[in-house]
């Protein structure tokens, strides 16, 4: 597969993804795909599962992408991803086979005040 494809197919998914298309969202992955989340300790196995587990989380999400970058089998997705308002900035790595998603591993971080002893060397981000 082509990086023009995948990017395509990655497009598509976070794009139902924001929606809460949850079959759309899941077309990315092999049907053996795992999912880890280092933070949290724990790893979803299979494609169904991910889906199930994700279907299964109450709250209302909303998926802003950042920007993607990659090429080949390795991509990287950089969004926010908002629960019920409240954003979490968090990076999803990818690793393709054969066009599918075979392993995502999803880091998170929540926003924090900056701090006032570098104040006179940043800038604020959009």
């Amino acid at each position: 597969m082509e990086d023009r494809e995948i990017r395509a197919a990655l497009d598509h998914h976070w794009a139902a993804s924001d929606a809460n298309d949850f079959e759309g969202e899941h077309q990315i992955y092999r049907e053996d795909a795992v999912l880890d989340y280092p933070q949290s300790g724990e790893r979803v196995r299979g494609r169904r599962d991910i889906q199930s587990s994700r279907a299964a989380q109450p709250n209302r999400k909303r998926f802003t992408v950042r920007r993607i970058i990659g090429a080949g089998d390795l991509w990287i997705t950089e969004y926010v991803l908002a629960y019920d308002g409240r954003p979490s900035y968090t990076v999803s790595i990818m690793e393709f086979l054969d066009g599918k998603v075979a392993r995502e591993t999803q880091y998170f971080g929540d926003p924090f005040e900056p701090g006032p002893s570098r104040a006179q060397w940043v800038e604020r981000m959009p």
